[in-house]
């Protein structure tokens, strides 16, 4: 999905490289709980009325979506993503040039 919305090679690795370990664990909010249970919901009508099995686009989708524990910052998970580049970028450019 990073590599869709035409995020830096350099980031995408270093999310990559955070990601090689994982851990399942009970969940401390109800709030995070409910917002994963809404995107389950939103994926399952997204499907429906699209009749698309396209999971990239399903993801572009969600990420324009409002979530309850981002209203505090960024609303969205596209808006909360961008942030958190530009912070681990310094404020560079965190789109890779458009290619022609």
């Amino acid at each position: 999905m990073l590599h869709a919305r035409g995020v830096r090679a350099d980031f995408v690795a270093a999310e990559m490289a955070a990601m090689s370990e994982g851990r399942y664990a009970k969940t401390a909010s109800r709030s995070v709980l409910g917002s994963m249970n809404e995107f389950v919901y939103l994926a399952g009508a997204y499907r429906d009325r699209r009749g698309a099995d396209d999971l990239v686009a399903l993801s572009l989708w969600l990420a324009q979506t409002p979530c309850g524990p981002l209203y505090g910052s960024h609303v969205t998970p596209e808006a909360a993503l961008g942030a958190l580049i530009d912070e681990w970028a310094g404020g560079r450019s965190h789109r890779s040039a458009p290619t022609t």
